[in-house]
């Protein structure tokens, strides 16, 4: 299928990041429509659950370049998640360090982390990869919930300390609109990163281990360092999105930030957008969130519970209204929602073609 052109693309990214840049100064009601506990664009509640759309969507076009690209299954981008969400919590609530030496802290743990693990990870493949990925992030989540040495607060969380972070930053609360921006500039960030990856010759070489890694290997390229690029940087994304997670929500507990289960969700994201496609990675995770949290808001409605069982049972569980959408998908869109798009720019130049040949005879 013909790809979107690059000028088109940019042209819908920066009309879609300039409304989300403006998005806080607009004070619309828009009824039933916003995820928010008030109906209102800007309220505290819609930016926060934007600002975790812009999170996960970050760290999923981080995992589309590992996954989509390069075709790595890796069961343990949680690892770095919360190694960014824990690491920079203890740094700064129990060593009270300073924001810029936290974040060094952080970002250097989780480096040497990718590097150490990666390097056994990748010497094996297929399923055996993803499961040696999985059994090192379960390692970590078991860690953290025994609460060594009292740092991550075992199942009752850890609570980050706004003391040593700038005023801009102090409170999640007061601070939404700040840190919603946080929040974007991290997918920016994010997407800007994958994109000279995968689009430079290292890009080129992941789609070609992703199609034949034996082929390459015949002509002489060793894949393991160019695996190894594509599985660091997708952790150290991952990391800055723990990152920013600590700073919007203020509270890291195993069983949210080091599960299995976000794995499987930031997975989710990637297929229901478009794995390879790096923009479908992004739509698919603000879709994902943002459905997660709507129905959360729907199952709680008190007028719910005068509706039918047939209705109102899954009106109450929003994973199973999800994965029943995942699973639609899954049959009837394989490509996700970017190949429904390329899908249609392709019957509409075909039909182009048609007629112009239709013209001519």
């Amino acid at each position: 299928m013909r790809r979107p052109s690059p000028r088109a693309g940019l042209v819908v990214g920066a009309v879609f990041l300039g409304l989300f840049i403006v998005l806080p100064f607009i004070g619309l009601h828009v009824p039933w429509v916003l995820p928010g506990t008030l109906d209102i664009v800007n309220s505290t509640g819609t930016l926060e659950v934007l600002a975790l759309c812009f999170m996960f969507a970050g760290i999923a076009v981080g995992y589309d370049m590992m996954f989509g690209y390069t075709g790595l299954m890796s069961l343990g981008p949680v690892l770095y998640f919360a190694v960014g969400t824990y690491v920079f919590d203890i740094a700064l609530t129990h060593w009270e360090w300073p924001l810029f030496p936290s974040l060094l802290l952080t970002f250097g743990v989780s480096l040497i982390l990718a590097v150490v693990l990666g390097a056994i990870a990748l010497r094996v493949h297929g399923i055996a990869f993803a499961m040696v990925t999985l059994a090192f992030a379960q390692a970590f989540y078991f860690l953290v919930e025994s609460n060594p040495h009292n740092l991550t607060g075992g199942d009752t969380g850890l609570s980050l300390s706004y003391t040593r972070l700038p005023s801009i930053l102090s409170g999640a609360v007061s601070n939404t609109r700040n840190l919603y921006w946080i929040a974007l500039a991290f997918l920016v960030v994010a997407y800007l990163i994958v994109w000279l990856v995968t689009e430079s010759v290292t890009g080129h070489v992941f789609v070609a281990i992703r199609e034949n890694e034996l082929r390459l290997d015949v002509l002489g390229v060793r894949p393991y360092r160019f695996k190894m690029v594509s599985f660091v940087v997708s952790s150290l994304i991952a990391t800055g999105g723990g990152i920013v997670y600590i700073l919007v929500i203020g509270t890291a507990v195993p069983s949210v930030v080091a599960s299995t289960t976000v794995t499987l969700s930031i997975l989710i994201m990637v297929v229901l957008g478009g794995a390879g496609t790096r923009w479908g990675a992004v739509v698919g995770a603000v879709v994902y969130i943002y459905l997660q949290q709507y129905l959360d808001k729907v199952g709680a409605e008190p007028s719910f519970t005068r509706l039918p069982a047939v209705l109102r049972v899954p009106l109450s569980e929003p994973q199973f209204l999800l994965g029943a959408l995942f699973v639609l998908f899954v049959f009837f869109a394989p490509g996700g929602i970017a190949s429904l798009v390329l899908r249609r720019r392709l019957n509409r130049a075909s039909a182009a073609t048609l007629l112009s040949v239709f013209k001519k005879s």
